[in-house]
């Protein structure tokens, strides 16, 4: 198992995260046990969660799991859990306020079993709510011992610069990553959200990062999908998201490099979209912990967690997924008014003024 730095802090972490999501509801807790003692005996030590999956069972039954099993092996975890998210009903149940996020936090410790975790992350944006009073209380959490790390999930760019610009003025604890959806399917977060990480040294922690599991390649163009997958459930979210990613001849087209490259390579489609995922910049660790997870699955996933692609397979994945440039300032030429070098001082000043031969640059 290969190992990242988490964001701006020392402690390290697993090249593939465990993603909890499904415990103790796709997943019964006897199968929860084996994939979590699967993954730390392969290694894995970054293991995610949140208060609102499964209603909180899935923090329920990893606190069990923690509790039947030696220190030597627990100490090794990195646990992450979320909030933001509630399960209750009244109109306070959710939001990340300082009454809400206590709540939660309390709450995820006592299922958890554990005095602290790792790493907290505010679930979503909270447009309500001022970033100062959630960022004043999650600070507060840290100096009482509550939590070691802040993190952030859901966050489009301009959010997650106002929130560590925010905090580096009140001079409070900085979140050091950020949970997003990506994968070769979903590149968006590359125009603003990855750039504004970077900048500020933020680890990316990618969900479905095999996107709905188009990128196993299970599914065929213009077929329907079987029952027992998430394309062909009947949960509605699922067939929105799936019916949108079908929808693209893009997304063909890479799911079919994919399936190229692994063929090519020996290893499994699974693998090679993994593996492009975790060496992308500023990503720390990709998060699996698929609807229908099986050890089965999961070896094969953590089969990713030391392939590093060749250039040729990378530079084939990065073209047929390269997302749409779209308009300004997204575009060719919003993108070659940003560049500067010491070499072209004439066509800067050119496109200063629209002409109409800009260079189209790399959105």
């Amino acid at each position: 198992m290969e190992y990242r730095k988490l964001g701006n802090t020392g402690t390290a972490v697993s090249r593939i995260a465990f993603g909890a999501m499904y415990l103790g509801v796709q997943t019964p807790e006897d199968e929860a046990f084996a994939l979590l003692d699967a993954f730390v005996d392969a290694g894995g030590n970054l293991v995610d969660t949140s208060n609102v999956y499964g209603g909180g069972s899935s923090e329920e039954i990893i606190g069990r799991w923690f509790a039947s099993r030696p220190t030597d092996v627990t100490d090794r975890v990195v646990l992450a859990t979320k909030g933001r998210f509630g399960t209750g009903t009244d109109v306070n149940s959710l939001g990340s306020t300082r009454r809400q996020m206590r709540r939660s936090l309390d709450t995820s410790l006592r299922r958890l079993g554990r005095d602290h975790v790792d790493l907290y992350q505010i679930h979503a944006w909270d447009p309500l709510t001022p970033i100062e009073e959630t960022l004043s209380f999650l600070d507060d959490a840290v100096h009482a011992g509550k939590i070691n790390y802040l993190g952030l999930s859901n966050f489009t760019g301009w959010q997650l610069q106002l929130t560590l610009s925010t905090a580096q003025q009140m001079g409070t604890h900085m979140p050091v990553t950020l949970q997003q959806q990506y994968s070769l399917l979903s590149r968006e977060s590359e125009y603003e959200v990855i750039p504004a990480a970077l900048h500020n040294n933020v680890s990316l922690l990618p969900w479905s990062p095999l996107a709905g599991g188009f990128l196993t390649g299970k599914y065929q163009r213009g077929t329907t999908p079987a029952p027992d997958t998430r394309a062909g459930s009947d949960d509605k979210l699922y067939q929105w998201v799936s019916a949108e990613y079908a929808a693209s001849d893009r997304n063909w087209h890479t799911i079919d490099t994919v399936v190229h490259i692994a063929r090519e390579t020996g290893n499994t489609p699974s693998q090679v979209a993994l593996a492009w995922a975790a060496d992308q910049p500023s990503v720390a660790a990709p998060i699996v912990g698929a609807r229908t997870l099986t050890l089965t699955h999961l070896t094969d996933n953590l089969g990713a967690a030391e392939l590093h692609l060749d250039a040729d397979s990378t530079a084939a994945l990065d073209t047929v997924s390269a997302p749409t440039r779209g308009g300004y300032p997204y575009g060719g030429f919003g993108t070659a008014q940003r560049s500067r070098d010491f070499h072209g001082s004439k066509a800067q000043a050119h496109l200063i003024d629209g002409g109409s031969d800009a260079p189209l640059g790399h959105a």
